[in-house]
């Protein structure tokens, strides 16, 4: 049987914004100088988002929120053997805010948003092969 049209697109979507994000931040990494701060906030977002696309494809609902714990632990409830990746993306969650506004540290080093980067790509790559082709961008 065919999956839901409504929910593979919404899924999609989710997937979709999450790899622009993923993008972002090896873009960022490029620049000269590298915009670390930028990298590390796209790392979060592409978790975040990779972590919505998979509660919504299992049909369950999530506050707006930007805590990866909370997000993560509603993904183990469906898929316990993420449980290692989700571990490692929790701590992302300070990357939604830390170095963005005025009174913050300018940035983090680089081995820190190359790690944040590696974290996120690693939780896109064991979400997206947990769901079907025809949802996966």
């Amino acid at each position: 049987m065919p999956h839901d049209p409504e929910l593979v697109a919404e899924t999609r979507e989710w997937l979709l914004r999450a790899e622009r994000d993923l993008a972002a931040a090896a873009h960022d990494l490029t620049a000269e100088p590298p915009f670390l701060h930028d990298v590390v906030f796209h790392a979060q977002q592409a978790a975040e988002k990779t972590f919505k696309a998979f509660l919504t494809w299992h049909g369950r609902p999530f506050r707006k929120t930007h805590n990866l714990e909370e997000l993560g632990q509603q993904c183990l409830g469906i898929e316990p053997e993420l449980k290692a990746i989700v571990d490692r993306a929790v701590p992302l969650t300070d990357y939604a805010w830390k170095f963005r506004y005025p009174g913050d540290p300018e940035a983090p080093a680089r081995d820190e948003a190359e790690g944040a980067l590696a974290i996120a790509r690693r939780l896109f790559e064991e979400i997206v092969v947990r769901l079907p082709a025809d949802v996966r961008p």
